[in-house]
């Protein structure tokens, strides 16, 4: 979805760049200062870090990993940590120093109230003089902008050297860097079990939101961690992970209400697969349109996609469901029409009704919330963020608006600007706010 224009621009606006109508809309942030990414103990873990021995340049596949192999979990609480193993960090073949890590697996909610297993991955910085104290330690929520159908896609298998070429690895460096030289906990959630063969349903935001917020719970468990009970929680969602984010910020107040949570950070999301499907069908991202129905109808049993691919939709829908989102974008401009013998599937009744089912707004978040997509978005309909931020403020969300910059124009005069910012570098100050003001 927005991972497409956000990775392909901005690896290579950033790349270069590093080489040479919203109502009451905030002022726009300053742009990033590489050296708030690259800071002094970022810095530490090239130094004091290493390069991967060969043997581990390709890591266990989670789908050939027993540790990946799910208990039972009927009957279980949400959140309920199943098991954890220390993790080494390999990011492009760099083993960074001083960065503790741990892939959960712990038991979530699917979107029809079943209990179901869920991995992701903990890192926690340990900057300089023994690291951050547990009363000053915060922990965030990062939700990748992890499109990905196939198994051994997610951040768990990406953030330990397995699944290098996916685009949502590289969006996160930046804002993560930035988290760690803040001292900062990054917990990732996998949104699914990602040793499961079968197609991940990604794009359903009932259940992603929920993982989201169980991973959190999972990382306060974790004796290991030695996190407070009430460590201050910043959410952070972009593109893909954007839908996980928002979820989760709607559900937490009833879902998990004892995390406090004190704010979370929208960018990018697909805020109504339906408006989504009809204005990005046939474009440069029509992979990952067809790539976001393919997650409901992993999902969503009455969607019988035997009835309803053709017979090229099948081929490709078989290659899509078993890779990860790299190759979503091998697939420009094929429209709908030629995957699917009844058209679009939000014109689709059991497409509709899962789209509906997981269209945001549904709630309104507790905490502040800030929203950066961009106006001129060609994927994702602006409309539709405007549309979310009334609903949210009639709620009594308190949220700011600093749409990003991602326009022609904007690319023209200032790339520098238009690359961190499509990465999503600029929120990082707002949540730095955020936890000053939650003390």
């Amino acid at each position: 979805m927005r991972t497409l224009r956000s990775t392909l621009a901005a690896t290579a606006v950033a790349a270069a760049a590093l080489l040479i109508g919203t109502p009451i809309a905030a002022a726009a942030p300053d742009t990033v200062d590489m050296n708030n990414v690259f800071s002094p103990f970022v810095l530490s873990t090239f130094r004091d870090g290493r390069i991967a021995p060969p043997e581990q340049w390709q890591p266990r596949h989670p789908t050939t990993d027993p540790w990946f192999q799910a208990p039972p979990v009927a009957g279980l609480a949400p959140g309920t940590l199943l098991k954890a193993r220390p993790a080494t960090v390999q990011v492009y073949g760099v083993q960074p120093a001083h960065v503790r890590a741990y892939q959960l697996m712990y038991v979530t909610t699917d979107f029809d109230g079943s209990r179901v297993a869920s991995t992701g991955i903990l890192m926690i910085p340990e900057n300089g003089d023994g690291g951050t104290s547990p009363r000053a330690r915060k922990l965030i929520g990062y939700s990748e902008a992890n499109d990905s159908l196939g198994p051994g896609c997610m951040p768990s298998a990406q953030w330990t050297g397995t699944d290098q070429d996916d685009p949502s690895l590289f969006s996160a460096l930046g804002p993560v860097a930035q988290m760690f030289g803040n001292g900062w906990a990054v917990m990732m959630s996998d949104t699914a079990n990602d040793g499961d063969s079968a197609p991940n349903g990604f794009s359903i935001g009932r259940f992603s939101g929920a993982a989201t917020l169980d991973g959190l719970r999972a990382a306060i468990a974790l004796p290991d961690a030695g996190f407070e009970r009430d460590i201050p929680i910043g959410i952070y969602g972009i593109a893909g992970g954007g839908v996980a984010a928002g979820f989760a910020a709607e559900r937490q107040a009833t879902y998990a209400p004892e995390l406090n949570v004190v704010g979370t950070v929208l960018q990018a999301m697909v805020v109504d697969s339906a408006t989504f499907e009809r204005q990005a069908d046939g474009g440069i991202g029509a992979g990952f349109v067809f790539a976001n129905s393919l997650g409901y109808a992993a999902r969503y049993p009455e969607i019988d996609l035997d009835a309803e691919l053709t017979p090229l939709g099948r081929q490709v829908a078989d290659i899509f469901n078993r890779t990860c989102q790299q190759t979503y974008l091998m697939m420009p401009f094929l429209p709908l029409s030629a995957l699917y013998t009844h058209g679009r599937p939000a014109d689709n009744p059991a497409f509709a009704r899962a789209y509906a089912e997981n269209r945001m707004g549904q709630q309104a978040p507790n905490s502040p919330v800030l929203v950066t997509s961009c106006r001129d978005d060609f994927l994702v309909p602006y409309p539709d963020v405007e549309n979310l931020i009334a609903t949210y403020r009639a709620g009594g969300t308190d949220v700011t608006v600093e749409p990003s910059h991602c326009g022609v124009s904007d690319v023209l005069t200032n790339p520098y600007r238009v690359g961190t910012e499509l990465l999503g570098m600029q929120n990082i100050d707002w949540l730095v706010g955020r936890f000053a003001d939650a003390g």
